[in-house]
């Protein structure tokens, strides 16, 4: 019986009295995406074996009989010597292939690549593929070496060897679809878009926004305009800065906030270090630059009054998904596919990007608008409009669907069979 009261008859319904397992391979990164896919699949009731390491790891993770998860990456403190650094990353490799060998679920699904991401695209999904699995792979970037100018032709060619190897593939946008199927020669009936999932692992509380602001010494009557996330050359801060500079040259109480920790840009870094130097002194710009950890983010999305998304090259943005769920407005660059996620005057507005000049335009006229005059009361509808369209529930149904599609190209007898010739040893 099941928990509904009706019987089901395994043989006329085989793929449901199996379930869907499924490894999912984090690449030990991602929190906010892998805890958000995770915990919605295993509500969907497919059983998860999830690959991760010590900053995955998470107490939900541990409380249902359809997660389980492995370790195998373990800590990934960036404070230790070379050696040590190379000799974890090689005994994870082994750790993987070891488990991957002797893994139950059929279908691997790989939501970002591991350290050697060249090897993890030919390599290792040759492997994959020789052991029988089912690879699903979920492109968060179509080419992120031409987003940070660094493509090369083993860069393609390798990108290429793990797309056409992948069994199906999501993307978040159809203009990543559309790049993917004219740049590297994939099939459209291999590919889905699904939304990207809103960020559910950062903790929301009944913090208050004047409280919030009162945690960061921010003054009740100023204008807080926020940059969060990892700081690195195609997120354009540098643009934001000179905006900034710009308008509260004019007076008006602004301040900027800008919180998150420089990745591998120490040259980048360092110049917009020197040109807000005085601004960070006389108190404008308060500057976090470091890890945010989930518990903290909330503060900074609930004492800004905006978020400024400045990007000169991007996909598609979680932060921007993650300042909708606390209700959050958005300025946002117009690249990537963020202009239709920006509803003009009821969620945000969207500026000519690499422009200082128009992003300047663009925060005068936000802070002039109804949208910010009624911020209080607008930030519910904001927050309803990102559950609508990025919610992990969809984001579910997708990508089980697809899962179950890939299964049963093998035939409900055959899985039966290899159950029950598991069950009695053979």
């Amino acid at each position: 019986m099941n928990s509904g009261g009706k019987s089901t008859n395994s043989a006329e319904h085989p793929q449901q009295a199996l379930g869907i397992e499924v490894s999912l391979l984090t690449g030990a990164a991602d929190k906010p995406y892998a805890f958000g896919l995770a915990t919605e699949l295993a509500a969907e009731e497919v059983v998860l074996d999830v690959i991760g390491n010590d900053e995955l790891d998470c107490p939900e993770f541990h409380g249902s009989p359809k997660l389980n998860f492995l370790n195998l990456r373990g800590d990934q403190d960036p404070n230790v010597s070379r050696f040590r650094k190379a000799l974890r990353v090689l005994l994870y490799y082994l750790k993987l292939i070891r488990y991957a060998a002797g893994a139950q679920p059929k279908i691997f699904h790989i939501l970002w690549n591991n350290k050697f991401k060249h090897f993890d695209r030919t390599i290792l999904m040759l492997y994959y593929r020789w052991l029988g699995k089912k690879v699903v792979l979920t492109v968060h970037n179509v080419n992120a070496e031409t987003r940070d100018s660094r493509d090369s032709w083993w860069n393609r060619l390798t990108l290429r060897l793990q797309y056409q190897l992948a069994d199906h593939l999501f993307l978040h946008t159809e203009k990543m679809r559309e790049e993917l199927i004219e740049g590297f020669g994939i099939a459209r009936d291999r590919t889905t878009v699904i939304p990207f999932g809103i960020n559910n692992a950062v903790p929301n509380t009944d913090l208050s926004s004047r409280e919030a602001r009162v945690r960061l010494g921010i003054r009740e009557n100023e204008k807080v305009i926020l940059f969060f996330g990892h700081i690195a050359p195609y997120k354009g801060l540098e643009y934001l800065v000179a905006a900034f500079q710009k308008v509260a040259l004019k007076g008006g109480e602004y301040r900027l906030v800008v919180a998150g920790r420089p990745k591998n840009c120490e040259k980048y870094w360092q110049e917009i270090l020197d040109s807000i130097r005085d601004d960070v002194r006389d108190g404008r710009i308060l500057l976090r630059a470091q890890y945010i950890p989930d518990e903290e983010t909330e503060v900074f999305f609930k004492a800004a009054d905006v978020m400024v998304l400045p990007y000169r090259y991007i996909y598609q943005s979680g932060v921007l998904f993650l300042g909708y769920s606390f209700g959050l407005p958005v300025l946002a660059a117009d690249v990537g596919a963020l202009k239709e996620d920006v509803v003009e005057g009821k969620t945000g507005f969207v500026f000519a990007p690499e422009s200082s000049e128009d992003l300047a335009r663009v925060i005068e006229n936000y802070f002039a608008s109804d949208l910010y005059k009624e911020l209080s009361s607008r930030r519910r509808g904001i927050i309803g409009y990102a559950n609508e369209r990025n919610s992990w529930h969809v984001v579910g149904e997708l990508t089980r669907g697809v899962y179950s599609k890939l299964l049963h190209q093998e035939t409900p007898e055959k899985l039966l069979n290899e159950r029950q010739s598991e069950a009695h040893g053979g």
